[in-house]
């Protein structure tokens, strides 16, 4: 558990979970706190003694270490579901990096042979400018470059840092050094990567990549239009919602490992999905179930996210894939996909064939939308299954109403009767 997430561990419970109690003496804790002093590093976890039963319980409980990897008797171990398994010598390997990152990150590390001059001056004239507006960065009362980096936290005394080379360095320095500041771009006819329509790659600093990978997408994701009956102009909409892919290239720049020379950021647009690809997987214990639920925020680079939140690109650490998926099934589409490996993490985008309209005769209110949304992804559900879908607040009583004016309107209609009536979208 001091591996992984935390957790805790409960003396006096029988076999199937029931609290039973059981005697607890001075010698019990003594050989409690004997088994604590086998693990290394040292640890004191919190010990909880509660009534119970005819006895009492122990209650052992530890949060997210920063120390670990912890080994307990030699060996480490980490806790997979119920089971608890040995750490193979990759992953213990993976977290002593982890541990000694906070004090020696790569972006933290002065860029030798580097000055400011080397840098775009507007670029970082910009982001102050953005800082200050936003009320990220209090006004520096100057404009003069080394002053603005100081403020940024990507210049010492001893130097400038990798970071400000990776967010401000002018393009024709970056190659021959620096080689990772890349972005790859290409577009693919079919399902696979048998033939190309477009195939680009470009080396700048984050904010001209992030710039580069915009306009790739604009140029190349096609529009779901639709025409619906009440309606006399055709509706264009993005087939994935832009904010979203944004929010997944700016992840992608932020938290990508750039101590791997020959790492990238990648976009591959494919005919049934787009796929966002960046250098190092995830870290820190966090696994892919965690990105779908609200989790601590531990970015690999903390000094670029910080100046990506500063300049309003990123607006809260730990929400990107949160904000992803929200948007997602704000726009009728199945939640992005995540990958991890130890060599990259890959972002999905599946498009979806129906999109729900905004106005039919009527406006239709965002509640509305969302359960044409619901229904588009998940089929015919019960009434009591697409109030559960929409989450927590809504009405049933409301969602009922709407689900009959959408009825009227010709968009959905039920199936069955009684208890195990349905609701589903009307098809031509």
């Amino acid at each position: 558990m001091l591996n992984g997430q935390g957790g805790r561990v409960i003396f006096g419970v029988d076999q199937d979970g029931h609290v039973v109690g059981q005697t607890v003496s001075d010698k019990t804790l003594e050989q409690v706190v004997a088994e604590f002093s086998r693990i290394e590093p040292a640890v004191s976890p919190e010990v909880d003694r509660i009534p119970a039963g005819t006895g009492e319980v122990i209650v052992a409980s530890v949060g997210r270490s920063h120390r670990r990897p912890h080994s307990y008797k030699g060996q480490a171990y980490a806790r997979i579901g119920n089971t608890t398994v040995a750490i193979s010598r990759e992953q213990y390997h993976e977290m002593l990096l982890e541990a000694h990152h906070a004090n020696q990150r790569w972006e933290s590390e002065i860029a030798s042979g580097w000055d400011v001059s080397d840098l775009d001056q507007s670029e970082i004239a910009r982001t102050v400018d953005e800082a200050v507006r936003r009320g990220r960065l209090e006004e520096p009362g100057t404009r003069d470059a080394r002053e603005m980096l100081r403020g940024l936290g990507v210049l010492t005394a001893d130097g400038l840092l990798r970071a400000a080379v990776v967010l401000f360095a002018r393009s024709d320095n970056l190659v021959a050094s620096f080689p990772q500041c890349r972005v790859r771009l290409a577009r693919f006819r079919g399902t696979d990567k048998t033939e190309f329509i477009d195939n680009r790659q470009f080396h700048g600093n984050a904010f001209t990549l992030l710039s580069r990978a915009d306009q790739f997408l604009r140029a190349h994701l096609p529009v779901a239009g639709r025409i619906q009956a009440g309606v006399f102009e055709r509706t264009d909409d993005p087939i994935y919602p832009p904010v979203a892919l944004r929010e997944a290239l700016a992840n992608a720049l932020c938290h990508r490992d750039y101590s791997i020379g020959g790492g990238s950021v990648g976009i591959a647009i494919y005919d049934d999905r787009l796929e966002i690809t960046s250098s190092g997987g995830l870290h820190f214990g966090l696994e892919v179930a965690d990105l779908y639920r609200p989790h601590e925020s531990l970015p690999w680079n903390p000094t670029i996210a910080d100046v990506f939140y500063r300049r309003g690109i990123i607006e809260t650490w730990g929400r990107g894939t949160l904000k992803m998926t929200q948007l997602t099934a704000q726009a009728g589409l199945p939640r992005p996909e995540f990958e991890n490996s130890p060599g990259a993490l890959l972002v999905r985008f599946r498009p979806s064939s129906y999109m729900p309209p905004k106005r039919i005769g009527h406006d239709l209110s965002q509640q509305q939308q969302d359960i044409l949304q619901v229904l588009a992804v998940g089929g015919e559900q019960a009434l009591q299954r697409v109030v559960a879908t929409l989450g927590a607040g809504v009405e049933r009583r409301s969602v009922q109403r709407d689900l009959h004016f959408l009825r009227s309107l010709d968009l959905v209609e039920t199936v069955g009767w009684g208890r195990g009536a349905k609701w589903g979208l009307k098809h031509d």
